[in-house]
């Protein structure tokens, strides 16, 4: 295999604005705020980004604007070890941007899409399905296109005997439609909602029955819970997994590095406790500083955080 991981999906800069006082003012007035960043954004990206930093050999697959921002996001992902040579750069569409506005442990998520929902399966090469140990997708509700041609990238990806993964991430729609999402559950290893995510598709109202639901529909439900950490569940059986204490700066993008965690623990051959905790230590650790990647765990931080000698 040429790859550990190929991640399809979305890649944009974020612009990362707060603390922000809530509510949010029109009138033309400007207002001051203590800080600002430019940063890696998108979910699949910063997936990506953690996945090398814990020593993963890694590949992009997605499209950005021939713009600047795109030339950023380019830059951004390879300098950080992720090849970027099936990143489709689009001559008719601009590179997705996104603003997130902080507030205290919340925040809002502006962006415009960009050429984000013109990704499709098309722009995923099939040499890299055939030579990768595993196939991570993220953003589904955000690339309509892709998510219709998931199921068949999942398919050729297992028949290459590759493992599959995926975050649906938020749907700014509110519909959370399943009838599109469940066939792609059923060629999915690993799901890797946050609980309010879960909780969405299942209309239920408790985290752990969610996971249980998703679960029974195929694939191990690894749900991410904030401060509450994180679990596994098979359908049957219940894993749970702290999440560590540190200093948060703030939370964008620590369910991307939590992803990461858990796919670099898996194909290390780690079991489902210990790929948890792990996982949970890379979202946490990535908390401490603005932006998705500035604080990403290494390998041997994220297993020291949770290994003891």
């Amino acid at each position: 295999m040429t790859f550990d991981l190929l991640v399809i999906g979305d890649a944009n800069p974020d612009v990362v604005i707060g603390p922000v006082d809530q509510p949010i003012l029109f009138g033309q007035r400007e207002r001051l705020v203590p800080n600002g960043s430019l940063v890696l954004g998108g979910s699949a990206a910063i997936m990506a980004c953690g996945a090398a930093r814990l020593g993963l050999d890694v590949a992009f697959a997605g499209r950005v604007g021939d713009d600047p921002a795109g030339a950023f996001v380019r830059t951004a992902l390879a300098d950080r070890g992720v090849n970027v040579d099936g990143l489709i750069v689009d001559k008719s569409l601009p590179t997705p941007l996104t603003t997130i506005l902080l507030s205290g442990d919340d925040r809002a998520i502006l962006t415009s899409p960009g050429c984000m929902p013109a990704t499709s399966a098309d722009d995923v090469p099939k040499s890299l399905l055939r030579s990768t140990r595993h196939v991570h997708a993220a953003s589904f509700y955000l690339m309509p296109l892709l998510a219709a041609g998931l199921a068949g990238i999942f398919k050729e990806a297992k028949s290459a005997k590759a493992t599959t993964s995926l975050d649906p991430n938020d749907d700014p729609s509110g519909r959370w439609d399943r009838t599109v999402l469940d066939p792609i559950l059923r060629v999915t290893d690993v799901f890797l909602p946050n609980a309010a995510e879960a909780l969405a598709l299942t209309g239920h109202t408790e985290a752990e029955a969610a996971a249980g639901i998703l679960a029974r529909r195929g694939p191990l439900v690894v749900l991410k819970n904030g401060a509450d950490g994180a679990l596994a569940h098979t359908g049957a059986k219940v894993t749970t997994a702290p999440a560590l204490k540190v200093d948060t700066v703030d939370a964008v993008g620590a369910g991307d590095s939590f992803d990461a965690g858990w796919v670099a623990a898996a194909l290390n051959g780690f079991r489902t406790e210990r790929a948890l905790a792990i996982a949970a230590a890379c979202g946490s650790l990535s908390t401490r500083a603005a932006g998705g990647t500035a604080a990403q765990a290494d390998w041997e931080l994220a297993t020291g955080s949770v290994m003891t000698p």
